[in-house]
């Protein structure tokens, strides 16, 4: 299990170099409110002094610490080392491989670092550090010192510093891969913990979380520690630790660490003789190597699925961006063709990418016509806008001055002509709807890809097309419209379906024998009837006047009324349900009209419904089926604009490498995890 934590050490340099957060390691996090002895701790566990030192805030931004357990004659990963007097030395990611051994160098190194990111004052940055420490004295550990956390704002500190460094904190923390250190100083309460409260947040059952009790030395005299080692003040899962850090003065007077460790040794050894070889720095440093391996243990196979899906998922992304062009002009046309035949295949049906969240292409045209077009021509009343009186005031318009013997033809022509005419409407909506079906296609048959990479070519496509379906728009328009003129031309009482004619003409003969039967008794007879027949019309105080101006076989003028009366002046120019009452021949007639119309009705609009898919279909969908490919050739495919319609938007290349560069990451990390033996896990 010794071999884990390079192994851990190896994949951090190796998500380092891209950047990613994506692959969540095992590491150990260090919090603790400001000047707690985090950084005490640290050094503690090194051995050396390293980190910079001062009053206030000083650790502004993370330090990811790699300690890597070296003997006296080995080599760092890269295969450098020192001088062979020097047995420690350190590497920073920024500084490409410069190895430094003294660490004084080191310490200035972080403080420039941090002020060239968070700048030269208080303020704090989430941007690591990465530091990789060599030496025969350290015990293989990975380490993330976060910056204390604070309640108020210092100098150049923006008001919500507290907010900003527990967000920090939390990002780290919140890992379910790493281990909480959380550093408490022995002369507080312990209940107030700010270190141990963050850790109970994201770590409610306190499996990953281990508390450090630093200050042994400072706590105020006639108390001990006795019950927060013993986690009887508050417990935690994986331990309590109590060490002794460096006072102020000690490390203003240079006390080396090693002679603190050997201090700290002597002073838990006299104060808490039965705690001792449980507590100090080396038993810390002791079981933060064996948590950290246990966990990765735990964490390895979750870790090596993860790394090999992002393999795929990062190989995936790298062939979605495509290669980089060589033959341009090879590679258009094939985008022409693709798109042309996805184009047809969505209207034909045959499409490898079928839609199942709605109807789109053929499909959806077919639904416009089968089912929105024949539904709205069906729910046309014939009779809708035209009431009996209008029948009768047409019927009467069209004998002129004499009074008619039978129905005139002409009044049926007049208004079965302006039903006819209502079909237009429809007509037209459904070549709509059709042409901005054909306008969505486009977008279903473009490639996501290709059209984030070649923008311009894609634009250009679009354009070519929505400009030929624009111009097939007016012809079939055109044809449409004469379809239904082509009905209003000509009214055909001769067609075969439109028997309602010839059924009502000899219903009507049936009607007039049955009543009067046949010879001249009967003409005379009819003739009687008509004479003493005298509708009633009532418009104004003129009822008779009225009828003998506007009423066929009207009497003659009442007796009652007296003499030099205004006839033109009491002449009605329209009929309203008040002023008519109709004479039973009239409510006949109208009848007649009203059956004529609605037979009549039925047959032109089973034939619209027939013939305006099929103009739709000729005039529009297969002439773009069959011209879109050489029009998108003949457009496009010219030597002067390939360039241009073939030139990647900016972020491709630049998102194409960095696929490259995470893939290429992805793949020497499942390299690294499959190097570890079964046996080397337990």
């Amino acid at each position: 299990m010794e071999a884990l934590i390079p192994v851990i050490n190896k994949l951090q340099d190796v998500f380092n170099t891209v950047g990613s957060e994506a692959i969540q390691l095992p590491q150990i996090v260090v919090i603790g409110t400001q000047s707690s002895g985090k950084s005490s701790v640290l050094e503690s566990l090194v051995g050396r002094d390293f980190l910079p030192r001062g009053t206030g805030i000083v650790t502004r931004r993370p330090l990811v610490l790699q300690l890597v357990h070296l003997e006296a004659d080995e080599k760092d990963d890269a295969g450098d080392r020192p001088a062979a007097e020097e047995e420690e030395w350190g590497k920073f990611l920024h500084t490409k491989g410069k190895i430094y051994t003294d660490f004084n160098e080191i310490r200035d190194e972080i403080a420039r670092e941090t002020d060239r990111i968070a700048g030269s004052g208080k303020c704090v940055s989430i941007d690591p550090i990465n530091l990789k420490i060599y030496s025969p004295h350290v015990v293989s550990l990975t380490l993330v010192d976060l910056p204390g956390i604070t309640k108020v704002p210092v100098a150049d500190q923006p008001e919500d510093i507290e907010v900003q460094i527990r967000a920090l904190c939390i990002e780290y923390i919140k890992n379910p891969n790493s281990i909480i250190l959380a550093v408490t100083p022995a002369n507080t309460d312990m209940a107030t913990s700010e270190s141990l409260k963050l850790a109970k947040e994201v770590d409610p059952q306190g499996k990953r979380t281990l508390a450090v009790i630093t200050k042994l030395d400072l706590m105020d005299a006639g108390t001990d520690a006795h019950d927060l080692l013993l986690g009887r003040v508050i417990p935690v899962k994986l331990g309590i630790i109590g060490v002794v850090n460096r006072s102020q003065a000690d490390i203003k007077n240079q006390k080396q660490v090693k002679e603190a460790v050997r201090d700290e040794s002597s002073f838990l050894q006299r104060r808490y003789p039965s705690l001792a070889s449980r507590n100090g720095t080396p038993y810390l440093a002791r079981t933060l190597n064996r948590l950290l391996m246990h966990h990765i243990r735990d964490c390895l196979p979750e870790l090596k699925t993860r790394v090999n899906v992002m393999a795929a998922q990062h190989q995936a992304l790298l062939n979605s961006f495509g290669e980089e062009v060589a033959d341009k002009g090879h590679l258009l046309l094939q985008i022409i063709t693709r798109f042309a035949s996805a184009y047809c295949s969505t209207i034909d049906g045959v499409s490898k990418n079928i839609e199942i969240a709605e109807l789109c292409g053929g499909a959806r045209v077919s639904y416009i016509f089968h089912e929105t077009f024949y539904r709205t021509l069906s729910k046309i009343d014939p009779m809708q806008g035209l009431t009996t009186l209008e029948i009768l005031t047409a019927i009467r318009n069209s004998t002129g001055p004499r009074p008619a013997l039978f129905v005139p033809e002409i009044s049926f022509e007049l208004l079965v002509k302006r039903q006819i005419k209502r079909l237009e409407e429809p007509c037209l909506r459904c070549v709509e709807l059709v042409h901005e079906e054909l306008q969505r296609i486009i977008q279903h048959c473009s490639s996501q890809q290709e059209m984030l990479r070649f923008p311009k070519l894609y634009e250009r496509i679009m354009d070519v097309v929505t400009s030929l379906l624009r111009t097939r728009l007016g012809p079939t328009n055109s044809m449409v419209q004469n379809l239904v003129a082509v009905e209003l031309a000509y009214i055909n009482t001769r067609h075969p379906d439109f028997t309602e004619a010839a059924n009502l003409h000899k219903s009507i003969s049936e009607s007039l024998l049955l009543d009067h039967g046949p010879g001249k008794d009967g003409l005379v007879q009819q003739q009687q009837q008509q004479q003493q027949q005298t509708p009633v019309h009532s418009v104004g105080s003129s009822a008779s006047l009225a009828g003998v101006a506007n009423g066929p076989g009207s009497g003659a003028a009442s007796s009652d009324e007296a003499p030099g009366l205004n006839l033109l002046g009491d002449i009605p120019s329209n009929l309203t349900g008040a002023a008519v009452r109709l004479s039973p021949r009239e409510k006949r007639d109208c009848n007649i009209i009203e059956r004529l119309i609605k037979s009549y009705f039925l047959i032109v609009r089973k034939n619209i419904q027939d013939s305006v898919p099929k103009a739709i279909m000729h005039f529009l969908v297969n002439y773009a089926k069959d011209n879109l490919q050489s029009e998108l050739v003949s457009k496009l495919y010219k030597s002067e604009q390939v360039d241009s319609l073939l030139q990647e938007s900016e972020h491709i290349a630049q998102s194409r490498q960095e696929a490259a560069d995470m893939l290429a990451a992805l793949q020497r990390a499942s390299l690294i995890i499959s190097e570890i033996r079964e046996t080397q896990l337990w």
